[in-house]
């Protein structure tokens, strides 16, 4: 049977065309032609996640079948927001930088900066044997999810991954990986480094430091002042009397 699928914005840009008809099997759903398209452009796979489909203006469900004459519409984000996720996430496997770029990128996108942190050899004078992180999770995860809503409104970027690993890394192993995506370099760089900083300073993980002769907790950065601390229970002098 044959359909006729449309294309918009962004997609009609990267297909090259705004529509076309494709000849499916009797029976075939939406789910099929996404194959489809997924087969003979790659590219379009990244976009999924965020395409909404129609059947003959109405929105429907990837498991919905098709008739012969059909219209169908591959639907990007439509305007009045940017329609980026961030993508944040604390891991306990290893960390494919390979894996979290490429599926994000927007033919938009003028920059991409990234920043991967990497586990050395040495530290405080000493061989390195391997580190331990571990996290108040939750916390750390909403924190993270904070940062990213911050920079996202902060710095002219289109989007961004905040990725952290918990548990033990081996030296050359990735602890955290941030990516920042827009259309110019400078609010990218600005954004990533802006994020590493306060990430540092604000999300509550820990490194543990192993050495040939034992191990250490990495000394942390002071809180920013607006985060209460046990500073301000010291009692105040005049109070007492």
């Amino acid at each position: 049977m044959q359909v006729r699928v449309l294309f918009f914005g962004m997609l009609k840009e990267m297909v090259g065309r705004s529509s076309e008809s494709l000849e499916l099997p009797e029976g075939a759903t939406l789910a099929d032609l996404l194959s489809r398209y997924e087969r003979d452009m790659p590219r379009l796979k990244q976009f999924l996640p965020s395409i909404a489909l129609s059947i003959n203006e109405e929105y429907a469900a990837v498991s919905s079948r098709l008739k012969p004459g059909d219209e169908v519409a591959l639907l990007p984000p439509v305007s009045g927001g940017s329609g980026a996720e961030p993508l944040v996430k604390i891991v306990r496997e290893k960390i494919d930088p390979h894996q979290i770029v490429p599926p994000m990128e927007r033919p938009e996108d003028g920059a991409i900066v990234m920043f991967d942190g990497i586990v050395r050899d040495h530290s405080r004078g000493r061989r390195t044997l391997y580190l331990d992180y571990e996290a108040y999770e939750e916390m750390a995860l909403k924190q993270m999810r904070g940062l990213a809503a911050q920079a996202m409104e902060k710095f002219a970027i289109r989007n961004l991954a905040i990725v952290h690993r918990l548990g033990r890394l081996e030296i050359g192993e990735s602890s955290v990986f941030i990516a920042v995506f827009s259309a110019h370099r400078a609010a990218a760089f600005e954004a990533c480094r802006w994020i590493i900083d306060t990430l540092k300073k604000t999300v509550p993980i820990w490194k543990k430091e192993h050495f040939e002769d034992g191990a250490v907790w990495a000394d942390g950065e002071p809180f920013p002042e607006e985060i209460p601390t046990g500073r301000e229970a010291k009692a105040d002098p005049a109070a007492s009397k």
